[in-house]
């Protein structure tokens, strides 16, 4: 049976999760106390962070995009890849890198500003709006960062935004991003979300 370790509220976990939902692939989920990790997952993962996916003939998976891109490669039925676009694909490596790479990074210090105390909460989170800035603007004319229907973009940056989001409500709500907002609140309404967050 494939496996997959998870921990409920993490963003990373989050999009393996609706990955492997929407690719229909049958997975038992286990999720893990962070403070108590099962010696299991340890033994599968030194890394010792979710999520990881176990696979039959001991094959792991501990990187959430990989995890994604294996499920994707069993069965993707709204092409999420967008297998014969290549310019759809390099724009999607983009938006995956800079996602993981810098704007995970402003979201952090934005969430945890008492830890940085190097500059205020509001200079972390201009720093992260230059990412939904560029999210903002991809989501003209269309309902998706890529076009008409989700992504693997749309998917994997999801529970990041979300989180971004969630650390002023009030100030996300009233921010200048309309389309980030009804992208970001039609994903959190929708039935792939709403399954993968069920406790």
């Amino acid at each position: 049976m494939t496996t997959l370790y998870s921990f409920r509220r993490c963003p990373y976990a989050m999009r393996a999760r609706m990955a492997l939902r929407y690719s229909g692939v049958p997975v038992n989920v286990v999720e893990v106390s962070l403070k108590a990790k099962p010696p299991e997952m340890l033994a599968l993962s030194s890394k010792g962070t979710v999520p990881v996916l176990s696979l039959e003939g001991d094959q792991v998976i501990d990187e959430s995009l990989e995890i994604m891109r294996w499920a994707l490669a069993q069965n993707d039925p709204e092409d999420w890849l967008r297998k014969d676009d290549p310019a759809a694909q390099v724009l999607i490596e983009a938006l995956l890198e800079e996602n993981d790479q810098v704007f995970k990074l402003h979201l952090n210090r934005y969430k945890y500003a008492e830890r940085y105390p190097e500059h205020p909460m509001p200079f972390y989170r201009t720093q992260g709006e230059v990412f939904l800035g560029k999210l903002e603007q991809l989501l003209t004319h269309r309902g998706y960062l890529l076009g008409d229907h989700p992504s693997l973009a749309d998917v994997a940056l999801l529970p990041f935004v979300r989180q971004f989001a969630h650390v002023d409500r009030e100030w996300f709500g009233q921010a200048p991003y309309p389309r980030l907002q009804a992208w970001l609140q039609g994903f959190l309404s929708s039935e792939l979300f709403v399954a993968v967050m069920a406790k």
